[in-house]
């Protein structure tokens, strides 16, 4: 028996979601996460104390903070493979979840600034740490009010045609089964340069580079299902979003938060447009975007 494109892709993300979704999976993964939260705090005693391997007491970090921003980045890993599987089911919740993923970058960035501050904490008369706290941390609550509103406002749209909805879902689910190969292939590459103690790349910031072109092409498949204008604008302005995200972690300390707000209040303004002039109950006659949208 012959299987479309469609057909394989839906059979190979349906398993993979289910199983990432799984209760016990999650709770797997949390309890993980805690191990390597307690692992890093006790390799970094053991490496200030002199009891680890040369070559690997030479990539350990010396500062107990550290351990902090370990355990951040593992949560981001996880929220970006959430992101992966969220993006077949709309627009809307793949940018949500960006945003999530925005405050928590954000949050990790006011951490990190613990390094520079002695063990145990104190004020050391330098305030340029404590400003890059505060202003990640603004940010990150600023962004996390706008999500709030964000979510609040979305509204469902109708349905599309049962013989196109599942070849549009199905496409989305294809796109989101290549990111998923990208997101592996990058995070070995990544760890690899780390073991062979070679400058690594940004991961997140990379990831979000191809997140520009996965939405770009999800905009391009849209298209084929709903060719109206105002489906269209909207989620090319929502891919515009992901470039001003990426542009955030891309700039330096306080122009990242301000940038962060800016693009979660520009995505909370074209939810009401939208909603306010072309959506559902609006007396528009154009087809309207569908939830799975």
């Amino acid at each position: 028996m012959k299987y479309s494109a469609y057909e394989l892709a839906t059979y190979a993300f349906d398993p993979l979601h289910a199983f990432w979704e799984n209760e016990k999976t999650q709770r797997a993964v949390a309890g993980a996460l805690i191990a390597c939260f307690i692992a890093a705090l006790l390799g970094i005693e053991l490496g200030r104390h002199g009891l680890l391997p040369a070559a690997i007491a030479a990539k350990t970090p010396t500062s107990h903070y550290a351990a902090v921003g370990i355990a951040f980045t593992l949560v981001l890993v996880l929220e970006v493979i959430s992101l992966i599987f969220v993006l077949p089911c709309s627009f809307s919740k793949s940018v949500g979840k960006q945003f999530e993923i925005l405050c928590l970058i954000l949050m990790r960035n006011s951490f990190k600034e613990l390094v520079n501050f002695p063990e145990p904490i104190s004020f050391t008369g330098n305030m340029t740490p404590i400003y890059q706290i505060l202003s990640d941390g603004v940010g990150a609550f600023a962004v996390f009010v706008l999500l709030g509103i964000y979510y609040h406002i979305q509204k469902p749209g109708r349905p599309l045609k049962p013989s196109f909805k599942f070849s549009y879902v199905a496409s989305k689910k294809l796109v989101a089964l290549l990111l998923l190969g990208l997101f592996a292939g990058l995070g070995a590459y990544d760890f690899y340069l780390i073991s062979k103690g070679r400058h690594a790349f940004d991961f997140f910031s990379t990831f979000y580079t191809v997140l520009i072109f996965s939405d770009i092409l999800l905009v391009l498949i849209s298209q084929r299902y709903l060719p109206t204008f105002h489906a269209v604008f909207r989620n090319s302005g929502f891919a515009l979003v992901t470039l001003l995200i990426r542009l955030a972690l891309a700039s330096p300390p306080f122009y990242n938060a301000a940038l962060g707000v800016v693009s979660a209040a520009f995505a909370v303004l074209l939810t009401l447009a939208y909603n306010s002039f072309y959506g559902a109950g609006q007396g528009t006659k154009s087809p309207q975007l569908p939830p799975e949208s």
